[in-house]
């Protein structure tokens, strides 16, 4: 009987990590999928030199590869942005002919010097002609901010003692028309699919809806200093397969016992 109080205490104590501030915290970051949702457009930001800008400045005749990110993130939102650089030095389509890049910072406190320190990098190694006319990285009040990723369906926390944002990793393609079309979680972006993508958009097309699982990023160890990419889906689903591996053993113990004890 000792060993099934155990059991319950064991399993009940794996599962109330989900009770923790971190984990709470986490729970509020997640990725809805917005199909044929429409941005507003008149949302106003800055852009890398400080100018104020509409977001629909950016669309109207090209489709558009949407990131929302923030740019001193310590891991994902690198590792998001450069799995787009990736994506567009493989696809014979040029940023700023054939689409637009378009990168906006969701926390508030950033300046449009990060986003031009940015800027600098990935048009940089981009290295196509006119490569600066196709990449923008912009920053915004928090109302504008909130909006946009309310729109697309991208929500992100704050934690205060770490002092680091839980987000996801996704980019968006939308249509000139500031519709979202089409989903790519993760960090890595199939060159092919997101050229179909690119055409289906700017033919004003709906997407079907990619796969749901996706990245999370958070820094669930303030005290080790260490940061970590989570899947918040399979660490649930690990939680509760180790408590019933670990009841599983208990009971197998028990079975093993008895016949010592008779």
């Amino acid at each position: 009987m000792k060993r099934i109080f155990l059991c319950i205490f064991i399993a009940a104590a794996i599962n109330s990590r989900a009770d923790t501030p971190q984990a709470q915290i986490a729970a509020r970051a997640g990725l809805d999928q917005h199909l044929n949702a429409q941005v507003p457009l008149d949302l106003t930001f800055r852009d890398e030199h400080g100018h104020a800008v509409r977001l629909g400045d950016y669309f109207g005749s090209k489709p558009v590869i949407l990131a929302l990110a923030y740019y001193e993130c310590p891991n994902l939102c690198t590792l998001v942005l450069n799995g787009v650089l990736q994506t567009a030095q493989d696809l014979r389509f040029d940023a700023g002919k054939d689409y637009q890049i378009v990168v906006v910072s969701f926390d508030p406190r950033e300046r449009p010097a990060l986003a031009a320190a940015k800027k600098q990098i990935y048009t940089q190694r981009y290295g196509r002609p006119h490569s600066a006319d196709g990449w923008h990285f912009l920053t915004g009040t928090e109302p504008a901010i909130a909006q946009l990723a309310n729109a697309v369906g991208y929500h992100y926390a704050w934690d205060a003692a770490t002092r680091q944002f839980a987000h996801p990793s996704a980019i968006m393609i939308m249509s000139p028309t500031g519709k979202v079309s089409r989903y790519f979680p993760g960090i890595e972006y199939p060159p092919r699919d997101v050229r179909l993508a690119l055409l289906e958009a700017s033919n004003n097309q709906i997407g079907s809806l990619a796969d749901r699982v996706f990245l999370l990023c958070f820094h669930y160890n303030p005290s080790t200093g260490r940061y970590g990419l989570l899947i918040s889906r399979i660490m649930q689903i690990a939680g509760t397969g180790t408590a019933l591996l670990l009841c599983g053993y208990v009971v197998v113990m028990i079975r093993r016992e008895r016949p010592a004890a008779t």
